[in-house]
């Protein structure tokens, strides 16, 4: 992946979801328990890039030994509803984690945000595009101008606000 040295801003057309969904192992010995927890998630994702509905970007994360996250960009809550309960991956593994594998040897959790266009603000430097700038559908635009400072890309501000300047020196 090419890295931008640039400053970015994402910069999306319409509304969209962030959802956050995470598993932590509860009993480490007890891999038959937590171990199809964890290999359903690869799969969902895999079967989500076979045939899109809705999913624009994932991104997993190690929290800890024990805690394994993943941030979501959705199109829609509606496809993200209609994805979480429709056959395929998430369904089977949602059915067994709430019937045979509920003994509590993994731990599941999501929160889910809905955005509305213009109320979110990001900033990339040094990256390649990751996060809500590597969703399809979604322009990285210079972080300059009014969308030098985060209360400029959220427009509270003109984006003259910075306490630091290009260089590195104090603006105050």
């Amino acid at each position: 992946m090419s890295i931008n040295h640039e400053r970015l801003h994402a910069e999306r057309e319409g509304d969209f979801v962030v959802f956050l969904v995470g598993m932590r192992i509860n009993r480490l010995r007890a891999v038959h328990r937590w171990l199809p927890v964890f290999l359903s998630a690869p799969r969902m994702i895999r079967e989500q890039e076979r045939e899109p509905v809705g999913l624009l970007e994932s991104r997993s994360m190690l929290v800890s030994p024990r805690e394994f996250q993943f941030v979501q960009y959705w199109e829609s809550f509606a496809a993200l509803r209609d994805y979480a309960r429709e056959g395929g991956e998430h369904r089977s593994m949602w059915s067994r984690f709430n019937g045979e594998l509920a003994d509590g040897a993994v731990g599941i959790w999501h929160e889910t945000y809905l955005v509305r266009e213009g109320e979110y603000e990001t900033v990339y430097r040094n990256m390649p595009p990751t996060g809500l700038g590597a969703a399809p559908g979604t322009d990285q635009v210079p972080a300059a101008g009014q969308r030098e400072t985060a209360g400029g890309r959220l427009g509270v501000t003109d984006g003259s606000d910075a306490p630091v300047a290009a260089d590195g020196g104090d603006r105050r």
